[in-house]
């Protein structure tokens, strides 16, 4: 029960890497002394750091106060599971007269689980795969091989990132590729896969969004595109209910990442005099880990045989004053593979 607990002074980074650790994506805050306080989902956290603009602090002004409990001897195991599945919550705290928890039902009890996990999980999108450059991150492997083929232990990279969305049923890929774009064919070619791969070729470095382009009239819903160095270990369909939720035109997943300072930092008074000097601040920032979901009508964006990033196409679409979210994830869940301490973080964690 103890990883299902957090205590109401907890940071938000601390609780955002308890739930990444956590299947059911929800936690029972209590107090000090164990008393129950309410509950702590991935969603609440979410929320409130694009509402607050705020990644720092505790919890005490995040967690939901009037979240469903149950008082130990007063309820039966039945009325428990219509609750779950009705309401579709992954558990419900127990406590005692006094308000004290004692135990944590949870959806994983359920007999009708594995059914309704099966349901959940699967998405009918599909996902496009940036894998057009040169990798130069990474040399001198990518002078041998393209970057999608670098080896993560006993899978190629391009494999690892196609199972975390087959893990959810999608099995329809694209794959602009440009560098080295042959050996990339060959190889899909020769293996065995559950899942298709169309390919788009860049006759010329057209940037992070220009090929894009070429996928007008492809998708009727809105889609996934991730980098081919990206590795998210987050939940997938939670990112894109969120997309299709808030109505947005792109989301963007981005992760939580520190960032230390190594030097004292002067902090000001009004009038410029001298007010404390803080030694090596950690910051939090929100970074874009290069994956995102967005809707097929703004492909049209792009304009043809030009070299255009992903941050122009963004920029577009705020001019149109359509609709843009963010997604963050903690920072454990986002894996950049296009470097090397990463990749041999992949490779001794994956």
């Amino acid at each position: 029960m103890k990883n299902l607990e957090i205590t109401i002074n907890k940071p938000i980074i601390f609780a955002m890497q308890a739930l990444q650790k956590n299947a059911l994506k929800c936690l029972v805050v209590v107090d000090k002394f164990g008393f129950y306080k309410g509950t702590l989902t991935d969603g609440d956290i979410r929320r409130f750091i694009l509402d607050k603009k705020n990644i720092n602090g505790n919890i005490s002004k995040v967690y939901q106060k009037k979240s469903i409990k149950f008082i130990e001897n007063e309820f039966k195991i039945n009325d428990l599971k219509k609750i779950l599945l009705k309401k579709n919550i992954p558990l419900i705290p127990i406590v005692n007269s006094n308000n004290k928890l004692v135990s944590i039902i949870t959806l994983l009890d359920l007999n009708k689980k594995i059914n309704k996990t099966n349901k959940i999980n699967k998405i009918n999108t599909q996902v496009v795969i940036m894998a057009g450059g040169k990798g130069t991150r990474l040399a001198p492997f990518t002078n041998v091989l393209p970057k999608p083929l670098i080896p993560i232990n006993d899978i190629t990279l391009i494999e690892l990132i196609i199972k975390k969305f087959t893990d959810v049923n999608i099995k329809d890929f694209y794959l602009t590729i440009n560098f080295k774009s042959k050996i990339i064919k060959a190889f899909f070619q020769e293996i065995k896969k559950n899942y298709k791969t169309k390919f788009i070729t860049e006759d010329k470095e057209l940037g992070t969004a220009g090929a894009l382009r070429f996928l007008i009239g492809k998708f009727k819903k809105p889609f996934f595109v991730t980098n081919c160095d990206t590795i998210i270990n987050d939940d997938i369909k939670s990112i894109y209910s969120y997309h299709t939720d808030n109505k947005n035109k792109i989301t963007v997943v981005a992760a939580i990442k520190k960032s230390t300072i190594p030097y004292g930092i002067c902090e000001l008074k009004k009038n410029g005099d001298l007010n404390s000097i803080v030694e090596k601040p950690t910051k939090n920032f929100l970074v874009n880990t290069g994956m995102y979901v967005i809707n097929p009508e703004i492909l049209r964006l792009i304009p043809k045989d030009t070299i255009y990033h992903f941050t122009d196409l963004i920029k577009a679409v705020k001019q149109k004053k359509y609709k843009i979210g963010v997604y963050p994830i903690n920072e454990d869940a986002w894996i950049d593979v296009g470097q090397w301490d990463e990749y041999k973080k992949a490779i001794n964690i994956l």
